[in-house]
């Protein structure tokens, strides 16, 4: 071998200079090599540490806010099928020469408002779906549905808590319902049977209650029907089918047990003119346009002891969108007025009554913050002038 391409040994001291051969290689330091061997490999540890924790953050992150889908957006419906609406009406609306649509269907309207819903609740989202790639955004919406889901499951396991404990306060049943058991729930139970009886039906009627509990033909329980625990005082008016719906004691409980908090469901009487939240909080607003209460209510009522969508011959998923319908598909002004005139009634019963507007200059002045600091001025001229 030429003499040219003989490498010296590397005694680790230091490195040799370059020498001739056909792979240029210069000798280096073992211990020098190792080094940056041990620092590259941090620094790829490192990078993946990061990589790993910006996903947990995202992950997080998306779950959280996903929490809220299931109590203020849709309560059934897929997070793909309320964009995929958006995505096709803008494909028609491009598409059209006078910038119109063609009719639609109540499905697709429904659809469409629980998009507009879904991005004014996440505000974030829209700018995110236009951004993100397929496989982000499928990511990213798997993790909003699972934080929503979870939501879902929290709330009923809550309300089958708590409805035993206010059934057994206000109606003080003989048997009394236990809060961990739905067995005895349901139409078996004299007062569980009382407000899920459709409300056109008389529950104190022997002939009804034995029809219902033997689930006959002359009388379907169904979605078609509103059941009592909706109306007010639980009493109904066949004369007037919309005075006292959605106002009954056990909404209001429920409502505030999951969007404040369960100590705050004890009080339920208070009232006060709460129409100026309603216009000022986007968020009371997003709120009190949900129905999921009214569908969990009916669902810790019931014996059914897991979540889905059928239970016997009622359709949760339709039953949901039989009140969503009631609120926003309105048939004309006169009924929309009526709706507002009920979410302000919510407004009230949930928020109570601001007094904001009450605190004029002169009431203010009057007020222990503002004599301090008149004092304090007094004390301060009185120093002054002692000097």
């Amino acid at each position: 071998m030429s003499a040219e391409y003989v490498l010296e040994p590397d005694n680790g001291a230091h490195a040799a200079p370059a020498i001739p051969g056909l792979s240029g290689a210069v000798p280096t330091s073992t211990e020098a090599r190792a080094k940056r061997r041990i620092a590259a490999l941090e620094d790829e540890l490192q990078t993946m540490k990061e990589e790993r924790g910006t996903k947990q953050r995202k992950t997080s992150y998306y779950v959280a806010q996903g929490r809220a889908i299931r109590r203020a957006v849709v309560l059934y419906t897929s997070l793909e099928s309320l964009v995929l609406e958006n995505d096709r009406r803008y494909d028609e609306l491009q598409g059209s020469v006078d910038g119109l649509l063609v009719d639609t269907t109540t499905q697709q309207d429904r659809l469409q408002r629980g998009y507009i819903a879904f991005t004014q609740t996440l505000p974030w989202l829209h700018g995110k779906l236009t951004s993100l790639d397929t496989e982000d955004c499928q990511d990213m919406m798997k993790k909003l549905k699972k934080g929503a889901d979870a939501a879902r499951g929290d709330d009923t396991s809550t309300l089958k808590d708590l409805i035993a404990t206010w059934i057994n306060q206000d109606f003080r049943p003989s048997a009394l319902l236990r809060p961990d058991d739905k067995q005895l729930r349901g139409f078996v139970h004299d007062v569980c049977g009382k407000l899920l009886c459709p409300a056109e039906w008389d529950w104190n009627n022997d002939r009804v209650k034995a029809g219902i509990r033997d689930r006959t033909s002359e009388f379907i329980v169904s979605e078609n029907s509103w059941p009592l625990f909706l109306y007010e005082n639980y009493s109904f008016d066949d004369s007037n089918l919309e005075k006292g719906l959605f106002q009954s004691k056990i909404l209001i409980q429920a409502f505030k047990a999951i969007y404040t908090s369960p100590s705050s469901a004890k009080e339920v009487d208070g009232d006060g003119n709460g129409a100026d939240i309603l216009e000022s909080n986007r968020r009371a607003r997003r709120a009190l346009n949900q129905v999921k209460v009214k569908t969990c209510v009916r669902f810790a009522l019931s014996s059914v002891s897991s979540w889905r969508t059928i239970d016997g011959d009622f359709d949760y998923e339709v039953f949901w969108n039989n009140i969503v319908d009631f609120f926003e598909d309105v048939p004309g002004p006169a009924a929309r007025r009526r709706v507002a005139q009920l979410l302000e009634w919510w407004t009230r019963k949930i928020f109570g009554k601001n007094h904001r507007q009450d605190l004029t200059p002169e009431v203010v002045s009057k007020m222990s913050v503002t004599a301090l600091a008149e004092q304090r001025r007094a004390q301060e001229d009185a120093a002054f002038d002692s000097e």
